[in-house]
C-alpha cells in the first residue's frame, strides 16, 4: 500500500481543487452497480464550508479506497452457470459481456424485471442470458426470486458460480435514515442483509464444488488512505443490531452516518465472506464451495459517481484515470469480476497496489492477489456474532 500513501498528498491537492467548484453539488455515493432507490436528502441547512469539507472527504475517499485491478480472463474450462447482483451497470455489466462472449449461462437478476430485461437486451439477448427481478432491498422480493430459480437454472441444473456484487452508497450528506420495505437502514440493509439472505437461498443450489465472489471495497479498513477519511469504519460491539433490532441505524449502534454506513457495509461484506467460507468448510456437502472477495477498483465512469455533475465527473475521471493513475475504467473493474469467477482459493481477499493494471493480465497473481483485510475483519469471533445477529435480523 506504500504506493497508494506516497500519492496521498499529490491527490489530496487535486481534491481540493477539483472540490472548490463543486462543493454544492458533490456526493461520494448514489449506486455502485445494482440500482436501488434512495431518496437522497436535500443539502438545505449546511453552509458552502459543511458541503466543501464533505466534498472533499469523501471524494478522497472514494479516490483512495478502491484499487485498480488488471485485465483478466474469465473462468476457464466448461461453460458455467453463473448469477450475478448488479450486472445492469458498471463493473457487473461489463463482467457479463465478457462471460456471456465466454459461453457462460447467465441469471441476471436486478431491482426490477424491466432493469433486467434491458441488461439481457443490451448484451445481446439469447438463451443463455436470462433476466430476473430481485430487489435485495426487499426480502419478500429476494424469497420469491429464490423460489423461481430452480425453473431459470433448468431441470437437473446447478449453479456454479454466485457472483454478489451489487450495493449502493447514499449522499454524503444525507441526514434521514432510509429504510429498505422491511425497515432495516437502507446501506447495511442492501449491500448485506439482503445479500446475506440472498446467499442462503443460493448455497443449496451450488454444486459441490461452486464459487462465490463478493465485491468488496478497501474503504472498509481505517488503515488504508480511503478508508481513513472520514469516519472510519467500525462495527463496534455490534450493538446497533444487539440493541435496536431491524430498527437499528447504524450497526455499531451510533446514531446514521451516510458514508460510515458505505464502508461499514463493505466491512460486513468482508466479515460475512469469511465467516461463510469457515461454515461451508465444516460441512462435507459444502467444504469444496470457494468463497472469496475483492476489491474492483476507482471506476469514476459509471454508477458511483452517477448523481454528479457531468462536467465534474468527466474532469475527475480524466485527472483520477489518466493523469494520477488511480483510476480505472469500467471494462477494468468488469474484467477483474470476471476473472474472480475462475479463482479456486478459499477465504481469501483480492487487492492490487494503485496503478497495477498497467502490467495487463500479468498483474493478475502477481500485483493483484490475496493480501490482508483490516485487523477488525480478521475478528473471528465478531464475524461469528455479525452472522447470527444478521440471520436472526433476516428470519433465518
Amino acid at each position: 500500500r506504500q504506493n497508494i500513501k506516497d500519492s496521498t498528498m499529490m491527490i489530496r491537492y487535486l481534491l481540493v481543487c477539483l472540490s472548490i467548484g463543486v462543493a454544492t453539488g458533490f456526493s461520494p455515493g448514489a449506486f455502485r452497480s445494482e440500482t436501488v432507490s434512495a431518496s437522497a436528502t436535500s443539502l438545505e441547512g449546511l453552509s458552502r464550508r459543511d458541503l466543501f469539507d464533505a466534498s472533499a472527504v469523501s471524494l478522497a475517499g472514494l479516490v483512495l479506497g478502491q484499487v485498480s485491478p488488471a485485465l483478466a480472463a474469465s473462468v476457464d474450462g466448461t461453460p458455467k452457470t453463473i448469477l450475478m447482483t448488479g450486472s445492469n451497470s458498471g463493473i457487473g455489466f461489463e463482467a457479463a459481456k465478457k462471460l456471456a462472449a465466454a459461453g457462460h449461462k447467465l441469471i441476471l437478476p436486478s431491482r426490477t424485471l424491466d432493469k433486467a430485461v434491458a441488461t439481457v437486451a443490451a448484451l445481446g439477448g439469447g438463451p443463455n442470458i436470462i433476466p430476473a427481478e430481485c430487489d435485495l432491498a426487499d426480502l419478500s422480493s429476494i424469497e420469491k426470486f429464490g423460489q423461481e430459480l430452480p425453473s431459470l437454472l433448468g431441470s437437473g441444473t446447478s449453479l456454479d458460480i454466485a457472483c454478489l456484487n451489487a450495493g449502493l452508497a447514499r449522499k454524503v450528506g444525507a441526514s434521514d435514515v432510509a429504510r429498505t420495505k422491511d425497515g432495516f437502514e437502507l446501506t447495511v440493509g442492501t449491500n448485506h442483509l439482503g445479500h446475506f439472505y440472498l446467499n442462503s437461498l443460493l448455497v443449496p443450489k451450488l454444486q459441490p464444488r461452486g464459487r462465490i465472489v463478493v465485491t468488496a471495497s478497501s474503504v472498509h479498513d481505517p488503515d488504508s488512505p480511503g478508508g481513513a477519511q472520514g469516519k472510519t469504519a467500525t462495527l463496534g460491539d455490534l450493538n446497533g443490531f444487539l440493541r435496536d433490532g431491524k430498527d437499528f441505524e447504524m450497526v455499531d449502534g451510533e446514531p446514521f452516518n451516510a458514508d460510515k454506513a458505505y464502508k461499514d457495509s463493505k466491512l460486513c461484506n468482508v466479515f460475512f465472506f469469511r465467516e461463510l467460507q469457515r461454515r461451508l468448510a465444516a460441512s462435507a456437502a459444502t467444504k469444496d464451495i470457494c468463497v472469496n472477495a475483492f476489491t474492483p477498483g476507482l471506476i469514476v465512469s459509471t454508477g458511483l459517481f452517477r448523481d454528479q455533475p457531468k462536467l465534474f465527473t468527466k474532469i475527475f475521471d480524466v485527472a483520477a484515470t489518466n493523469v494520477l493513475k488511480v483510476g480505472e475504467t469500467p471494462e477494468w473493474g468488469g474484467a477483474a469480476l470476471s476473472y474472480m469467477t475462475g479463482i479456486d482459493t478459499k477465504g481469501e481477499y483480492y487487492f492490487s497496489e494503485a496503478g497495477s493494471s498497467k502490467y495487463g493480465d500479468a498483474a493478475f497473481g502477481n500485483q493483484f492477489g490475496p493480501a490482508t483485510p483490516s485487523v477488525e475483519a480478521q475478528d473471528d469471533a465478531k464475524g461469528k456474532v455479525l452472522w447470527d445477529l444478521s440471520a436472526k435480523l433476516v428470519g433465518i
